[in-house]
C-alpha cells in the first residue's frame, strides 16, 4: 500500500510540476476569476469592480507585514548560536537511527505547533546534525520528517495564520463574528489539542514503524554527500572602522540585552495588569525581542536577520492580491452569493467538514500561509453563521485544511530540500502517508465534536 501511495503521489507531482505554474501566477489568475465572478453573479460593474480591487489591495498590509515577521523572527531565532549548539546537542540524544527518525519528528511538530517559523527552519538544521552523527540513519525518511510540522500541525499552533488574526483586537473580520475570538476558542479548544495530540502520537509512531527494517534498504549518504552537508563557519564580524565606539554598539552585547530586557519588560507589565492575550502583535513582540537578544551582537543579528529575508518574498507579492480579491467579494456582495452555495452543500453537522476538505485542496494549489482566508473567511463566516456553526469552528476547519495539503505540496518545502539537496519527489511518498493519516485524523474531529 506505502509503494502504491508512493507512486500516486509521484505521479501527482509530476503533473503539478508540469502544469501548476508558480503561487505568484495562481494568485495573479484566482484575481481575475474572483473579478469574473463578480460581473457574472452579481449585478456590480467592471467600473465598480476595478475600483473595489484596487481600494481593497492594502488591506491586508498589517497581516503581510505580521506574517514575515513570524517566519523571518523564527528563522532569525533558529540561526542563533545558542539555539545552534543546543539543536547539535539534541542531534546526539537519538540512541538509534529507528529512533531518531521519530525523534525528528516530534521535534519538527511540537516546535511547529510553538512557531512554525522557528519550527520550519530548526527541524531542518536538526535533521542536518543528525545525519551527520548518524552515518547508517535513512535520509530521505530523515528529511521527511523534518517537514512533519508543516505538513501537518503549524497551524493549529500558538502561531497559526487564521486563529491568531481572528484573536487580534481591529482586525479585517471582526464585524463578521462581531469581535474577536480569543485562541482559548481556537488553538486551546479541547478538539484542536485532542487532535494535535492524536496527530503528533500517529506520525511519531508512523516515523517509527516505516523506517526500512534491514540497514541495506535504507537510504544513505556518501561520505561525499555528508561532507557537503557540513555548513562553512560564518565569517568574523569585525569592527570596521569606526573604533571602540562604534564596536560597542554594533559588535558588543548590550543592544541584544537591552531588546530582551525590553521585550521580557513589557510581557511582565501587560501580565500584571491582566491584558496579556496571544495576538499577533504580541506574538511577534515576544519573538522579535527574543531574535535580537539570542544572538552576540547587533551585526550578528543583522547578517542573520539578511539570510532570513529571502524566505518572506512569496508573503510580500502575493498578499496584496489576496487583499484586493479581499474587497472585490465584499463590495460586490459575491460573499452572500457564495455563501448561499455553501448552505445549500452542507448542513450544521458536515459544514466544518466541508470547509476542511475545502480548504485543502485550494491549499494544494494556492500554498498561500493563510493569506487565503482573506477570500474565504467572508462567504464561509456567513455560511456558518446561516447554518448556526460556531465561527470558531469555521476558523479551526480552515486552519487544519489549509495545512493538509501542504504534506504534499512542494513550495513550502523548498528552503528544507535547498539544505538538504534532495529533490521534493524523494520524500513525496513518506509525505504522502503523512497526508492520509493526519487527514483521517482530523476527518473524523471534525464530525464527533
Amino acid at each position: 500500500m506505502t509503494a502504491a501511495l508512493g507512486r500516486a503521489a509521484l505521479a501527482l507531482t509530476r503533473l503539478s510540476e508540469r502544469w501548476v505554474p508558480s503561487a505568484f501566477v495562481i494568485a495573479v489568475w484566482l484575481s481575475f476569476a474572483v473579478i469574473a465572478a463578480a460581473l457574472a453573479l452579481t449585478p456590480t460593474g467592471p467600473a465598480a469592480v476595478v475600483k473595489a480591487w484596487g481600494d481593497g489591495l492594502w488591506s491586508l498590509a498589517s497581516f503581510a507585514m505580521h506574517m514575515c515577521l513570524v517566519l523571518m523572527t523564527g528563522a532569525v531565532i533558529a540561526d542563533a548560536p545558542l539555539v545552534r549548539r543546543a539543536l547539535d546537542a539534541l542531534a546526539g540524544v537519538p540512541k538509534s537511527d529507528r529512533g531518531a527518525v521519530a525523534f525528528s519528528a516530534f521535534f519538527a511538530m511540537a516546535t511547529a505547533w510553538l512557531h512554525w517559523g522557528l519550527g520550519a527552519v530548526a527541524a531542518a538544521f536538526l535533521a542536518r546534525r543528525i545525519a551527520l552523527r548518524r552515518p547508517g540513519v535513512d535520509y530521505r525518511l530523515l528529511t521527511a520528517t523534518a517537514y512533519f510540522g508543516m505538513g501537518a500541525v503549524w497551524h493549529a499552533g500558538l502561531s497559526g495564520s487564521a486563529p491568531l488574526l481572528m484573536a487580534t483586537p481591529k482586525n479585517f473580520l471582526e464585524g463578521a463574528v462581531g469581535g474577536v475570538i480569543p485562541i482559548s476558542e481556537t488553538v486551546f479548544a479541547p478538539m484542536n489539542l485532542l487532535a494535535t495530540a492524536a496527530v503528533v502520537a500517529g506520525l511519531t509512531a508512523l516515523a517509527w514503524f516505516v523506517y526500512p527494517a534491514r540497514a541495506e534498504d535504507a537510504f544513505t549518504l556518501t561520505e561525499e554527500a555528508r561532507a557537503r552537508l557540513e555548513e562553512a563557519p560564518p565569517a568574523p564580524l569585525g569592527a570596521d572602522g569606526g573604533g571602540a565606539w562604534l564596536a560597542f554598539w554594533e559588535h558588543g552585547r548590550a543592544v541584544p540585552l537591552a531588546m530582551g530586557l525590553l521585550g521580557a519588560g513589557y510581557v511582565l507589565v501587560d501580565w500584571r495588569a491582566g491584558t496579556f492575550t496571544l495576538t499577533l502583535e504580541k506574538l511577534n513582540l515576544v519573538f522579535l525581542a527574543l531574535a535580537v537578544a539570542l544572538h552576540e551582537s547587533p551585526a550578528a543579528f543583522g547578517r542573520s536577520a539578511e539570510k532570513a529575508a529571502g524566505l518572506v518574498h512569496g508573503i510580500v507579492l502575493q498578499f496584496p492580491l489576496y487583499a484586493g480579491m479581499f474587497g472585490v467579494i465584499k463590495a460586490s456582495g459575491l460573499d452572500t452569493v457564495l455563501a448561499g452555495a455553501f448552505i445549500h452543500a452542507a448542513g450544521p453537522r458536515t459544514f466544518p467538514l466541508v470547509v476542511y476538505w475545502y480548504s485543502a485542496v485550494l491549499n494544494y494549489f494556492i500554498p498561500s500561509g493563510g493569506s487565503k482566508w482573506a477570500i474565504e473567511a467572508p462567504y464561509l463566516l456567513e455560511a456558518a453563521k446561516a447554518l448556526g456553526v460556531p465561527a470558531s469552528k469555521v476558523v479551526l476547519a480552515y486552519s487544519w485544511g489549509d495545512m493538509l495539503t501542504d504534506a504534499i505540496q512542494p513550495f513550502w518545502c523548498i528552503p528544507l530540500l535547498a539544505v538538504a539537496r534532495l529533490e521534493f519527489k524523494e520524500i513525496l511518498g513518506y509525505m504522502t502517508l503523512v497526508f492520509c493519516v493526519s487527514g483521517l485524523i482530523a476527518s473524523a474531529a471534525f464530525l464527533v465534536f
